[in-house]
């Protein structure tokens, strides 16, 4: 099995999609695939080329899977003139370095959705079938935050996605939620697969705080409620950073760390607010990310609210879960019961300043069901093992190259 795989993010970058693409690309190999993934040079979120790489065509291997980088327009994640041409440059990028490959199937993982435009270009060109992963609902997405508002460019945009559902041999569903909304617009059900996120219980395990980090961060005997990912549009972390504003307790305090679009807006209001139980980070590697979040008596996940999300399913979640972090949901919907069922938390309404406090206070005060929690995180972890996931997916990718 020859499997062409195009994503915009690849480790060394650390976001959801590297980090899905990479563990279930890595497991693929193990389990005897040929794997090539089409990306571009490390640049996420600041728009700036990592140490050790350049922005031009180049080859490596990592763990078995042939990585080929192309040469793009790249931007940091803010703005749509520039962020458009990074995603218009990748798909013409991608098309060419894609021609000369031998593959079985295409991957094309989506958002962002050139990606799986340039998936089906590649399967016309190569006369092979490809496999539209969808992470996220786009454009309704953009539209849920408003980064787009031209209803002439969603419209294309729609039409463009409406043909990739056609066209596409299989459709992968990282939720239930976005399951349900295809099956809606008309997809036919033998072309969906639900794979969700899961946990790489080997990286992200329980483990005794950093009390080095801890020291060296002025957070020692504090209750940290911790956030670990991307600081975006749709995460809504403004919320969150007012409602500290309300808490007296000099003993809760909120660590953010990451990289995104909003953080410098984060920055500005944090000094504003004149907060002193918060405290921002920059962005860590995934060697780095477990020591972090060892910090951490609750983990925070949370998206603005809109019915868009009621489908959605971080994976923050799992990566938590493993660590044995019990949740703070800002989210309802798919999520919600998720972490209801272990129990792996609570879930309040996003962007309910009340809700979001009480829920704290009751994770942060009730000492047995914390507990509960805990043993819930690690159950949850169990259920959703990446490595699991991976097997299943490869097997319906093989059965759709036939």
């Amino acid at each position: 099995m020859k499997i062409l795989f195009l994503t915009d993010n690849f480790p060394p970058e650390v976001n959801a999609p590297a980090t899905r693409t990479f563990e279930h690309c890595r497991e693929w190999v193990k389990l005897g695939a040929k794997v090539s993934v089409i990306t571009g040079a490390p640049n996420f979120p600041q728009g700036r080329v990592y140490a050790g790489y350049r922005n031009c065509r180049t080859e490596e291997l990592l763990e078995g899977i042939r990585v080929i980088r192309v040469k793009t327009y790249i931007a940091p994640n803010k703005g749509i003139i520039r962020r458009g041409l990074d995603y218009l440059s990748f798909y013409f990028a991608a098309i060419r370095a894609g021609r000369g490959l031998d593959c079985d199937i295409i991957l094309g993982t989506s958002p962002q959705f050139f990606t799986a435009l340039a998936a089906k270009r590649l399967s016309s060109i190569l006369d092979k079938p490809w496999i539209m992963e969808v992470r996220d609902i786009w454009p309704e997405s953009i539209k849920a935050v408003n980064a787009v508002r031209n209803d002439r460019t969603i419209g294309y945009l729609e039409k463009k996605e409406r043909e990739c559902y056609i066209s596409a041999r299989g459709v992968v569903c990282v939720t239930q939620g976005i399951y349900n909304n295809l099956l809606m617009k008309g997809v036919p059900e033998n072309k969906l697969r639900l794979f969700t996120n899961g946990a790489n219980t080997e990286r992200f395990s329980p483990r005794e705080k950093d009390f080095e980090l801890l020291e060296r961060l002025n957070l020692k005997d504090k209750k940290v409620i911790g956030y670990l990912g991307t600081m975006g549009m749709s995460h809504k972390l403004d919320f969150i950073m007012s409602s500290m504003k309300k808490i007296n307790d000099p003993d809760i305090h909120f660590l953010l760390i990451g990289e995104g679009a909003e953080k410098e807006n984060l920055v500005r209001l944090k000094d504003m607010l004149q907060l002193k139980n918060v405290t921002i980070l920059n962005g860590v590697t995934k060697q780095e990310a477990p020591a972090y979040i060892s910090l951490m008596d609750v983990a925070l996940v949370h998206l603005r609210k809109t019915d868009l999300f009621l489908g959605a399913l971080p994976s923050k979640i799992f990566e938590n879960a493993a660590m044995g972090k019990p949740l703070l949901l800002g989210l309802q919907g798919e999520a919600e019961r998720l972490i209801a069922k272990y129990p792996a938390g609570l879930a309040f309404e996003p962007e309910n300043e009340a809700d979001f406090l009480e829920k704290m206070h009751i994770l942060l005060s009730d000492k047995e069901f914390y507990a509960r929690c805990v043993n819930g995180t690690l159950k949850l972890a169990e259920d959703y093992d990446r490595k699991r996931i991976a097997r299943e997916m490869l097997t319906c990718i093989t059965e759709w190259s036939k």
